[in-house]
């Protein structure tokens, strides 16, 4: 049978793995479809055919699953996504919901 202090150090020892957060490309009218597959091979690291997969995702279910990510990764892919289609001219977003 454990003792009280044995339990508390179970307790104390049990640890807590990082929420995750899923990024989304969300559907424009005005994104160009080459952007879109660039920022995904760019930012989100995926392949020309991952990047086309999910640009079409976007474009038929008006958003696309990018990744999914801690909090602060989440959070700063969210800001690059932002960045990079304003610089660029277009109002291209991405969402972060927890997962």
């Amino acid at each position: 049978m454990a003792t009280n202090i044995e339990l508390e150090l179970l307790q104390e020892i049990s640890l807590k793995y990082p929420k995750k957060y899923k990024v989304y490309l969300l559907n424009d009218d005005y994104t160009s479809m080459d952007f879109v597959i660039d920022i995904l091979m760019t930012l989100f690291h995926k392949t020309y055919q991952e990047a086309e997969n999910i640009m079409l995702e976007v474009h038929k279910k008006e958003k696309g699953l990018c990744g999914v990510y801690t909090h602060e990764i989440a959070e700063t892919k969210v800001m690059q996504v932002s960045k990079k289609a304003r610089e660029h001219g277009f109002p291209l977003k991405a969402i972060m919901e927890e997962e």
